[in-house]
């Protein structure tokens, strides 16, 4: 059958008068915060002492209701999700600590009309899905963590390049917060500490993947296929649960003269989706499937606080991974390709509560193919700009860009809290480029969306 991807030609987005006067004045404003940097060293795991489990810590959350509106012709709802997460932790004594948790998603979005194929309507109506599961221990210098839960070694601005571990919720891109996309892992941990040195053992025997939906969906990874044929997409094949696929990696890193430098190494069976391809010659047919490379990650981040400005850097080699070709007469559609991957930013402290991110980033084909999509070296840049005033509203957005063509994603958002425990989110979500560009896949994606979470 036919690919039942809906595209538009490249064109202005165009908002409603009062929303596009609301969008210009947050792009006047400012653009898109990141999260507050994070400090390994707090306590187990990067976790803060101050949220350290004791008993009796109760249940906490957030519920929210989520919408979207697609303007892409013909305009629709992709997004009408109610979300629920909830969890608790304590202690049982002895050292021993825990924590449990859930989420559970329902999109209206999916049940009050046919847009989208049944099979879509079927994965992103309803979902539950357990959070962080764990046990916590400690032994002397070793700490341990048992159970699933989230191993972030990486974490720039708008984009994963360290990050290695976690599988992502890819079904809306990239958009979502990234604490909101992360998939817990379940993993056995172990962490040693002794004056600056710190120590990481990871060992994940059933791994988790990237969650890239169905075909028919917003942000499916549609694949390249030549005019006058057709395309479809059999089901993922996920590695099998046995002793070849399991997970592993360490992690070491030290704190000097306000230096925080790491490096690791993972072997895995890769979190994201690689299409292989088939030709059926009898119906003129190219087959994909998405599959899991055995790859090989090296890894390290530093960062450096300044006073009012922080450098934060990162870079992953990764060996194994295969790519797309553009050479349809290949068997499997696939060359394999080994990657440097590398971020370097620069955090911004100003007055008035401002804060400006600028991002540069890489991706380097260390043996590249002159059939796949990317060039050589490809570049990109992002521009980050946050303000806070009036006490309780937060004006933001975000730009990022390729440097080799004109592929790039905007994102304004509007951010107030209302109540205490209270927060409403107005934003925006902007695509342009070329079909064969990260973000010029989706350029006939471009949504209005707002959130109301209260948090408990």
């Amino acid at each position: 059958m036919t690919s039942s991807k809906k595209t538009h030609p490249n064109r202005p987005v165009s908002f409603p008068h009062s929303l596009a006067a609301l969008v210009a004045a947050c792009f006047a404003t400012v653009a898109m915060a990141s999260e507050e940097p994070r400090t390994e060293r707090d306590d187990l795991f990067g976790e803060p002492v101050s949220k350290k489990a004791s008993s009796g810590s109760g249940i906490k959350g957030f519920t929210q209701f989520e919408a979207a509106r697609t303007t892409a012709s013909p305009e629709h709802w992709s997004k009408l999700r109610s979300r629920t997460e909830f969890g608790s932790s304590g202690a049982l004594g002895d050292g021993l600590k825990w924590k449990l948790g859930a989420r559970f998603d329902y999109d209206f979005a999916y049940g009050i009309n046919d847009y989208y194929p049944a099979e879509v309507r079927q994965n992103q109506r309803t979902n539950f899905e357990l959070r962080e599961n764990y046990l916590d221990f400690s032994s002397g210098n070793w700490d341990f963590r048992l159970g699933k839960q989230h191993v972030v070694w990486g974490e720039m601005v708008g984009l994963f390049f360290a990050d290695v571990v976690s599988a992502r919720d890819l079904r809306e891109f990239i958009l979502p917060e990234f604490d909101q996309m992360r998939t817990p892992q379940w993993a056995a941990r172990a962490e040693y500490f002794n004056d600056d040195l710190h120590a990481e053992i990871l060992w994940i025997p059933v791994a988790s993947y990237d969650n890239i939906g169905k075909p028919g969906s917003d942000f499916y990874p549609y694949q390249p296929v030549p005019s006058g044929f057709n395309v479809r997409y059999t089901p993922e094949l996920r590695p099998e649960h046995n002793a070849d696929n399991m997970n592993y990696g360490l992690r070491l890193s030290t704190l000097k003269n306000g230096w925080d430098v790491s490096g690791f190494y993972y072997r895995s069976s890769d979190i994201s989706q690689t299409f292989y391809r088939n030709y059926e010659a009898l119906t003129n047919t190219f087959v994909y499937q998405a599959k899991h490379d055995r790859i090989h990650q090296y890894g390290g981040t530093i960062s450096k606080d300044f006073g009012d400005v922080v450098l934060k850097a990162e870079g992953v080699y990764t060996r194994g991974r295969n790519f797309t070709t553009l050479d349809f007469t290949d068997s499997d559609g696939v060359v394999r390709q080994n990657t440097l991957d590398w971020a370097a930013g620069l955090d911004f402290t100003l007055p008035a509560e401002t804060r400006f991110n600028a991002q540069v980033f890489q991706r380097q084909f260390m043996n590249h193919d002159s059939h796949i999509i990317p060039d050589k070296n490809e570049n990109g840049y992002s521009l980050l700009l946050n303000s806070k005033y009036f006490a309780n509203w937060e004006a933001q957005a975000l730009f990022i860009s390729s440097m080799n063509r004109s592929d790039w994603l905007f994102r304004p958002k509007l951010a107030w809290n209302f109540q205490r425990n209270w927060r409403w989110v107005l934003g925006a979500d902007v695509f342009h480029g070329p079909q064969t560009g990260m973000f010029g896949r989706y350029d006939s994606m471009d949504r209005l969306y707002s959130e109301v979470r209260y948090s408990f």
